[in-house]
């Protein structure tokens, strides 16, 4: 085997079990957003999965269903977006290293 390729064997393993770690930790880290002045709250996680919706009770009323489904709409879209962007950010600070040639605003397909 030539060894240049194993070395690159080798960085791209080492890459994968970073991404993997690098993953797990995301899973981990919780973001918020919220709506109608924070009457509805909607915690996710930087892998965009909803982790928690709290609605204040004060707000729910079931002659204005629209209202409440549009708070929460708003409130779950502003989790995922600060989940995308705390995500970028772990990442970047994960993987850097392995990417420090890369331009500042390159993206990572999937990431």
């Amino acid at each position: 085997m030539n060894p240049n390729l194993g070395d690159l064997m080798k960085q791209a393993q080492q890459m994968q079990e970073k991404m993997q770690k690098a993953q797990e930790e995301l899973a981990k880290i919780t973001v918020n957003g919220s709506a109608g002045g924070g009457m509805v709250k909607v915690v996710a996680n930087c892998q965009n999965r909803i982790i928690r919706v709290e609605i204040e009770p004060e707000v729910i009323d079931s002659d204005d269903k629209e209202m409440l489904e549009d708070l929460i709409v708003a409130a779950t879209n502003q989790a995922l977006e600060n989940a995308k962007k705390r995500s970028e950010e772990e990442m970047q600070k994960l993987m850097g290293p392995l990417f420090g040639n890369l331009p500042g605003d390159f993206k990572l397909p999937g990431l």
